[in-house]
């Protein structure tokens, strides 16, 4: 099987009901889950938490079918050489260094990353497969 890490914005859209993104997103885990295994790392985790009152009513909300896997260092190392890059070429936004975690993990362990933002990811992780709205 393979793995598939799913970004924050798509746990989001399904906890939060989104309007405009709950149905593409709930329907692309239904069908990932399938044939691959749905995963994601301390990263994503803390980006959902904020949704919820403490880890239980998390742990209690996360599908029982999603893995909790480590960062490795090498995605680590990753993400902190493609940040840099982001600053050179001009990034402002200091938020977006998780999204540079969860690129480069997807990249180091060759992961399918089912996300709705796609710009960052291509222009830093090229390799990286992605599963979009695009």
């Amino acid at each position: 099987m393979k793995r598939v890490l799913i970004d924050s914005n798509i746990l989001l859209d399904i906890f939060t009901e989104d309007p405009e993104w709950f149905s593409w997103s709930s329907e692309q885990l239904a069908a990932l889950s399938e044939h691959n295994s749905l995963c994601i790392n301390p990263i994503i985790y803390a980006e959902i938490s904020s949704n919820f009152n403490n880890s239980k009513e998390l742990d209690q909300a996360l599908p029982s079918e999603i893995l909790r896997v480590s960062l490795p260092w090498e995605a680590a190392f990753l993400a902190g050489k493609a940040f840099i890059q982001y600053k050179k070429k001009g990034g402002g936004k200091q938020s977006t260094l998780p999204d540079f975690f969860i690129g480069a993990h997807a990249s180091t362990e060759n992961m399918l990353l089912l996300t709705r933002d796609t710009r960052r990811y291509k222009t830093y992780f090229p390799k990286v497969r992605l599963a979009t709205p695009e």
